[in-house]
């Protein structure tokens, strides 16, 4: 299967590494890893499009939807799960911690207080207390797990054989 990566990994300083580290896990597995890296585009508009054709030609999509710069996925990540998901592609999630969102905010916030029987950051916004691990928008349509890329490969193979 060609996999699409989706992830904030594209940021790290380590970048090209991680890359070369996830196409070999991906080889290791028997597919071929869709990375967004590998583009040869440097505008803006080039790589959207650069990557919206990655997205396509994947057979499913595995992202890392752990918290980016915040208490949520990177929202690039989010946008290319939902496009995925539109095409009908299967999407396999990977978040670092077994926790629910309500848990996370806390964690990264510090303890949530209670509005009625909702849940609410320090904002003061309430926090989605659904008992999941991301938004449900996210969480609902796609299959998480606890782990890393070596995780999302192992699940993906479950749900195929």
């Amino acid at each position: 299967m060609q996999l699409y990566l989706a992830g904030p990994d594209v940021f790290r300083p380590d970048a090209a590494a991680w890359a070369d580290q996830a196409r070999a896990l991906c080889a290791a597995a028997g597919h071929v890893a869709l990375v967004p890296l590998d583009n040869v585009e440097t505008t803006a508009a080039g790589i959207y499009r650069a990557n919206i054709d990655l997205i396509r030609s994947a057979d499913a999509v595995l992202a890392n939807l752990n918290p980016f710069r915040g208490c949520e996925p990177d929202s690039g990540t989010a946008f290319e799960v939902g496009f995925a998901l539109a095409l009908g592609k299967s999407v396999i999630g990977y978040v670092e911690h077994a926790e629910t969102t309500t848990e996370r905010v806390g964690r990264l916030q510090g303890e949530l207080r209670f509005s009625g029987n909702f849940p609410v950051d320090r904002q003061g916004w309430h926090v989605e207390n659904f008992g999941l691990p991301l938004n449900l928008m996210l969480a609902v349509p796609a299959h998480i797990v606890v782990g890393d890329l070596a995780s999302a490969l192992l699940a993906l193979g479950e749900r195929q054989g």
